[in-house]
């Protein structure tokens, strides 16, 4: 069985994921293999909070050139999730 610090990497810093905090969406890069109630489930043990939705994203790595030979950034899956209201994690608070 996974941990659920295994299933989400990192939050993901970015204009459009801050956009989301007004709506209460939290934006995750999770690994890729996870499906919605994993992710689902690590939020809410990790940070006690309640979770209504959560929508997934794969992206596929760009494919780029080094030097001579062509190489690829890793494929990765984003996870925006939907706290209830009165929720709130407080990584994403601005100070």
């Amino acid at each position: 069985m996974k941990s659920h610090r295994d299933v989400i990497i990192r939050p993901m810093v970015s204009e459009k994921s801050y956009a989301g905090l007004e709506q209460n969406r939290y934006t995750f890069l999770v690994q890729t293999g996870a499906k919605k109630t994993e992710i689902k489930e690590a939020v809410q043990a990790i940070w006690k909070v309640r979770v209504l939705h959560v929508n997934t994203i794969n992206r596929k790595g760009k494919v780029k050139r080094f030097r001579t030979t062509k190489g690829k950034r890793p494929d990765e899956k984003q996870a925006v999730v939907t706290l209830a209201e009165g929720d709130s994690i407080e990584i994403f608070e601005q100070k």
